[in-house]
């Protein structure tokens, strides 16, 4: 019986002591959107060939160009931005290298990225595009609040 009693009076105590916590302090949260102090500003050309593109029009071997030249700067700023995934593998077999492989690869999503030249040079179409973090900023706070702690007061 007296085990009983003093296990039921610690659980109750301690219930009572957690809950008595929340009622007795209470707080609020100000938050303060923090804007960092530079913005990076990142280049990438792309470059693709004018008379490979399959067409047998010229005007629109022209135009597969320069979005193939898009898609590479792109490519180029995603692997700026989040790196390149690289893996390899080599077979061997009697301590000699049978093959011998490696894979490069970029995911990515690019966001403010503007258009600065796109022009071509003599067979090979050349896009050059820059990507200025402010924007990039600027387009995420428009989409989400990031926001950190301003004040905490406790009541």
């Amino acid at each position: 019986m007296n085990n009983s009693l003093i296990r039921s009076i610690l659980i109750l105590s301690a219930l009572f002591l957690t809950s008595a916590c929340s009622l007795i302090y209470d707080k609020h949260v100000q938050w303060e959107t923090v804007k960092p102090e530079i913005f990076p500003v990142l280049y990438a050309t792309g470059f693709a060939p004018i008379s490979m593109q399959r067409s047998t029009h010229e005007t629109q071997r022209m135009l597969m160009a320069i979005k193939a030249s898009k898609i590479a700067a792109y490519a180029e700023l995603a692997e700026q931005v989040y790196g390149q995934q690289v893996s390899g593998k080599v077979t061997m077999a009697d301590l000699l290298i049978e093959d011998q492989q490696l894979t490069a690869s970029v995911q990515g999503i690019i966001r403010g990225a503007k258009v600065i030249k796109s022009y071509p040079v003599g067979d090979v179409y050349t896009t050059e595009l820059q990507l200025n973090f402010e924007d990039v900023y600027n387009i995420y706070q428009a989409n989400q609040n990031r926001k950190e702690i301003k004040d905490v007061t406790h009541f």
